[in-house]
Order: structure tokens, then sequence, then C-alpha cells
């Protein structure tokens, strides 16, 4: 596996894989990626396997020292190979270096395997909200403290 900062012409392969990820209502629009992607207190990650784009990952640095996973995105294909704890990794180390004292992200109220995947990594559910994705559907706000 081969982990790199994205790259301006992957926008297109990404936002695809954002589409065969998840659902409407809760995929991106290409606008609202590319944003999250171009802002300046964002980074994104590819993995590379045999030579395709296997997932993503985009993080954003908040208050002086939170940071937010916004999206991270495998191909079906490659899950349970490793690459969505690379990515995490990777994620955390970024966040940790630029000073942050913890990392959240949102997942679905019912998406029960995302949900194991991130409290294997010491993420624990702080908050349910209501009406967080399009179509009506809660989510679990997961936080972990960095060390």
């Amino acid at each position: 596996m081969i982990l790199r900062s994205h790259r301006v012409s992957d926008l297109d392969a990404l936002y695809r894989i954002d589409q065969e990820c998840f659902p409407p209502g809760i995929s991106y629009s290409r606008e609202e990626l590319a944003g999250f992607i171009r802002h300046r207190s964002s980074k994104t990650w590819v993995a590379e396997e045999e030579g395709e784009i296997a997932g993503f990952l985009v993080a954003g640095r908040e208050a002086a020292r939170v940071g937010h996973v916004i999206t991270i995105d495998i191909i079906p294909k490659w899950r349970r190979r490793g690459i969505g704890s690379a990515l995490m990794e990777v994620a955390e180390a970024w966040s940790r270096r630029s000073g942050a004292k913890l990392l959240y992200l949102e997942t679905g109220e019912t998406n029960r395997v995302a949900q194991r995947f991130y409290q294997a990594r010491g993420y624990e559910q702080v908050d349910r909200i209501e009406n967080y994705y399009g179509q009506g559907a809660p989510a679990w706000v997961m936080m972990k403290l960095l060390k």
C-alpha cells in the first residue's frame, strides 16, 4: 500500500469513491468534497493498492486543539485489509503534530461496522445528533483523546 497526499487530479476519482461508499444524503456533492479538500485547514491522504486508489481520508483542524475526520472512504473490495487503519493512523499523527488534543468524527447511528472500527481505535460515542444526514438519519459523534 502507498499512502500519499492527494493530488488535484485525484478529485474525480475521490468523488466517485465517495458516491460508491455512501448513499445519497450521506455522500458529498462534488463541490462539497472539493471544498473540504481545498480548505486551508484540511489535509487529504490517498491510499493506493495495485496502482489504483483504494480509499482516502479528509481531516481538518478546527479550534486550536481539535481535529475532525471529515470523511474516510474505502472501496468495498479493499475493506478489511488495513487501509482504513493506515489512513486513521496518518490522520491522528497529523492532528497530534498540529497540536490537537482530540480528534472527532461523525458516523451513522446504524453503521455498527464503522462504530466498532472506531471504538477499536479508542474512539468513544459522546453525542447523538438527530437529523444529521440528508434523509433525517441520526449520527453519533465519536471522539478520541490524542496522546
